[in-house]
């Protein structure tokens, strides 16, 4: 098309109305009216995100090994064909352990709450309507999967079903702006409303503004009215910063999630909710502090005619005693006076007897 002032007004025109079907969607919630035409682009382009999914995963890591395929480099090549399919093998079996960890983890969450779940694989990331934290995951109404399910991993809360298709589900995360949850804190049973922020810790509105709230606090969801979207007893996060009490109607705390929505693969639907709420059960275990380890020292008791630990070196020993230095001078000088001569006069020298 050429650059002319008809294809300048189209585009603005297509813009304008592309802003205003956003805008109507945002405002419409759960009734937009644009969810049919939503649900139609899933019926559409779920299979074909299906289908990518399937045949790029297993060849991503050999994409390299058909770089330098030319007549000169044929044995470069074929090494770098070799490296690269080891490389794949290995990656493979990590990926794969990884994610028998992540399924493994996801098993016993669900089994903690008694929560029955359909298991899933993540294929894409983002949906092509808005611009929200969503992901699309790999079952739909062929599955049972239903809108407003809540979705969780084995770490905690993922998020909610918004859109079905017949393959393939949508799920707005729980660190979506426009994701709200129902929260309950551990122990004390204090209730709250949790809204996503991004790759900011969420924010928890407690209903009590007087709440004793501190750092390390966890909170699982509350449940809602049926069980949808969501189911109780799933953990959400633990508080890492409290504002403090302003004597308000309510009290916000940020609340670090237990989920790392950037990472996320292995996920699970819950399609049949717990008969009774799990409380804090699915919350995982605090670790233990450490042992102090104390060391006692015991003092080792002298041998036989050794000197004790402390005693002075010129301490005297029982039944020894020291003459006082007085006494030394009296035999030193009664010494001097039997060796001096018992005639010596100094006035009888010089006499003589006429």
């Amino acid at each position: 098309m050429r650059d002319t002032r008809e294809s300048r007004l189209l585009l603005v025109l297509l813009v304008a109305v592309a802003f205003a079907l956003i805008t109507v969607d945002i405002r419409g919630g759960q009734e937009s009216p644009v969810d049919g035409a939503r649900q139609a682009a899933a019926a559409v382009f779920g299979p074909v995100e299906n289908g990518v999914a399937a045949a790029v995963d297993p060849i991503g890591n050999a994409i390299g090994a058909v770089r330098d395929s030319g007549e000169r480099h044929t044995r470069i090549a074929a090494l770098e064909k070799e490296n690269a399919e080891l490389k794949a093998e290995l990656g493979s079996d990590d990926r794969n352990r990884n994610r028998l960890r992540e399924l493994d983890s996801m098993l016993k969450t669900a089994g903690a709450g008694q929560y029955g779940i359909k298991g899933a694989q993540v294929i894409a990331i983002g949906a092509a309507q808005g611009f929200s934290w969503t992901v699309t995951i790999d079952v739909g109404a062929r599955d049972g999967i239903q809108r407003d399910m809540t979705v969780l991993n084995g770490s905690g809360l993922v998020g909610r079903i918004t859109t079905v298709g017949p393959s393939t589900s949508t799920v707005l995360l729980a660190n979506d702006p426009d994701f709200t949850v129902g929260t309950r804190m551990e122990k004390t049973d204090e209730l709250g409303f949790a809204t996503g922020q991004g790759d900011r810790p969420l924010l928890v509105q407690l209903l009590n503004g007087k709440a004793k709230v501190k750092t390390g606090d966890r909170l699982v969801t509350f449940g809602s009215r049926a069980d949808k979207p969501f189911v109780p007893g799933v953990p959400v996060g633990e508080v890492v910063r409290v504002d403090p009490a302003g004597g308000g109607l309510t009290r916000n705390v940020y609340v670090r999630p237990y989920v790392g929505f950037t990472k996320l693969d292995i996920v699970g639907v819950v399609v049949q909710a717990p008969r009774s709420d799990p409380r804090d059960a699915v919350l995982p275990q605090k670790p233990k502090p450490a042992p102090t380890v104390t060391v006692t020292v015991t003092a080792k008791p002298p041998a036989e005619g050794e000197q004790p630990q402390g005693e002075k070196a010129d301490q005297p020993l029982a039944g020894r005693a020291e003459k006082p230095a007085g006494d030394q001078a009296a035999q030193d000088q009664a010494a001097q006076d039997q060796q001096q001569p018992q005639n010596e006069n100094p006035n009888d020298q010089g006499d003589a007897t006429p």
